[in-house]
């Protein structure tokens, strides 16, 4: 038997089993859960279901743990040891309400939006630079009366939707096509750059050059693109003389540990004060406000202490786990675009995640990246809480039920 025929019956079944679940009218449960999930949740692919799941553990898990780590810092300078958990909740239900838009909205609508929105982005991190509010030497962050937005995180999810645009079309759009949106993209790094922001741009270069490759551009101009990367790094790192400190201070953070190196030191003692099952939920000592940015930063050493190393070893599977479901939507997809918007979302929700980890374990020179859906902030969580909607929409679009159709044409397609 033909792959072709096999598939055609599989869709077959797929449809008849969404045709007796839109004809069981009986339970209003039912019904109800029919008019909210863009798919019937027995056609959901398991990929779907289990990415769903796990985001849906992620973000709890990393609450507790925020609670954990901001809790005595917050009783002593807030007055309140709820204060960051209360308003990461707010976040959350926000970032929750994007993920169900992002899940029930068309993969081909967000592509055609990512254009606009990527323009719109440039200009508000440019603005950050004219208007910005400067924390620590860098501008990062737009006033808006309560909010404080950074662009350089909500920027994320239409960098990934807009490379998927440009890398799957590549052999067949005009060369100054290619030329417009490349040196946007390039502009955007620029920009991040300057705030200055190493880490975000780097995040993104990366996520760029991850995307052109599984796009399957030429090795040679990728090679030369990225040695153009490492380049800019390089002067971006000579220029700025906190990001060298901390360079230097990566490579022996003890030659200077109540200096530039304190905060490197700090996080090594937390994670090994956690032996092998840590010292317990909630009972971390670094966390007394000798380890600084606990709550964001540097919060994976509050776990690794509290938990251990076989805390940290079930948190590296859990990102494997995701990385591996994401590759099997990835391969399961349908469309070239579709494809490499789930590598995407995958490679910039492990990616960041990783990396955060080795910064804090002294693997990697100390960045400002938040570890995604655990650390303290808003705009982390809605770009990354968005990025996994995204990666389950990819999931649902593979089964063939869903794509840039009305309901009412999905309907007449089961029947």
């Amino acid at each position: 038997m033909s792959s072709s025929s096999v598939l055609s019956r599989r869709s077959q079944k797929q449809r008849q089993g969404a045709l007796r679940l839109s004809r069981s009218d009986g339970s209003d449960q039912l019904s109800f859960w029919q008019k909210r999930l863009p798919l019937p949740w027995a056609l959901w692919p398991a990929e779907g279901r289990l990415l769903l799941t796990l985001f849906a553990f992620w973000s709890l898990a990393g609450l507790m743990v925020l609670g954990s780590a901001s809790w005595w810092v917050a009783t002593r300078e807030m007055g309140e040891g709820a204060y960051y958990v209360k308003r990461q909740l707010i976040w959350m239900a926000a970032s929750w309400s994007l993920l169900g838009l992002a899940v029930s909205t068309s993969l081909r609508r967000w592509l055609k939006l990512a254009g606009p929105a990527l323009w719109l982005s440039c200009l508000l991190v440019a603005a950050t630079l004219v208007i910005g509010s400067t924390v620590n030497g860098a501008s990062r962050w737009l006033v808006i009366g309560p909010l404080q937005i950074q662009p350089s995180e909500l920027v994320k999810p239409f960098v990934v939707l807009q490379a998927a645009n440009l890398f799957a079309h590549w052999q067949r759009i005009r060369s100054d096509e290619k030329l417009l949106w490349l040196g946007i993209f390039g502009a955007l790094l620029l920009l991040i750059l300057k705030q200055p922001n190493l880490s975000t741009a780097a995040l993104t270069g990366m996520l760029l050059w991850l995307m052109a490759l599984a796009a399957g551009l030429r090795l040679r101009t990728l090679l030369a693109t990225a040695m153009a990367g490492g380049l800019l790094g390089t002067i971006s790192i000579l220029i700025n003389e906190y990001q060298r400190i901390r360079v230097i201070s990566f490579l022996d953070p003890w030659q200077d540990p109540q200096g530039s190196g304190y905060q490197l030191v700090q996080s090594l003692l937390a994670i090994g004060s956690g032996g092998w099952f840590g010292e317990g939920f909630g009972l971390s000592t670094q966390k007394l406000q000798y380890l600084p940015i606990q709550s964001t930063d540097f919060i994976y050493a509050v776990f690794a202490e509290e938990f251990g190393f076989v805390g940290s070893v079930m948190m590296l599977l859990f990102l494997m786990l995701v990385a591996f479901l994401g590759l099997r939507v990835a391969l399961s997809c349908r469309t070239n675009q579709s494809r490499l918007v789930a590598i995407g979302c995958t490679t910039i929700l492990v990616g960041q995640a990783v990396i955060n980890v080795a910064v804090a374990s002294g693997v990697m020179p100390t960045t400002g990246l938040p570890l995604p859906m655990v650390s303290y902030g808003g705009n982390s969580l809605l770009s990354s809480v968005m990025i996994a909607g995204l990666l389950i929409r990819c999931s649902l679009e593979s089964t063939g039920l869903l794509g840039g159709r009305s309901p009412r044409q999905r309907r007449q397609s089961i029947g």
